[in-house]
């Protein structure tokens, strides 16, 4: 499967961008799903944002400093399995499908649970 571009999701309340204030990971990490992956601030907290998909970090969009709109790219993932899972779909993608229709816990507007 080819690799994955998380957009930086609508965090609520209207706000339509935020400051990154800290990456916790770095190119070439192995992330899972939900694993919080920056730290943003935005007009109103400071959130730490998961990411729904496992795999390397193959790029991280901005610096900490930086201010990104909601929806542009925030981090690309590549697939480490480098096999498609169930139907096509990586395994981690597949796990975090199967946990979004369960319930993770984990709520972002547009990203939550069912």
């Amino acid at each position: 499967m080819s690799e994955r571009v998380f957009l930086l999701p609508d965090l609520g309340e209207g706000l339509g961008e935020a400051e990154i204030v800290q990456w916790r990971v770095a190119v070439g990490d192995t992330v899972t799903v939900d694993q919080s992956v920056v730290e943003v601030e935005t007009a109103k907290a400071v959130v730490d944002v998961p990411c729904p998909y496992a795999g390397r970090v193959v790029a991280l969009h901005g610096a900490a400093g930086e201010t990104r709109p909601v929806g542009q790219p925030l981090i690309t993932i590549a697939p480490t399995d480098g096999g498609a899972g169930v139907g096509g779909e990586t395994v981690g993608h597949a796990t975090y499908r199967e946990e979004e229709r369960a319930g993770s816990g984990n709520v972002l507007i547009g990203y939550g649970t069912g």
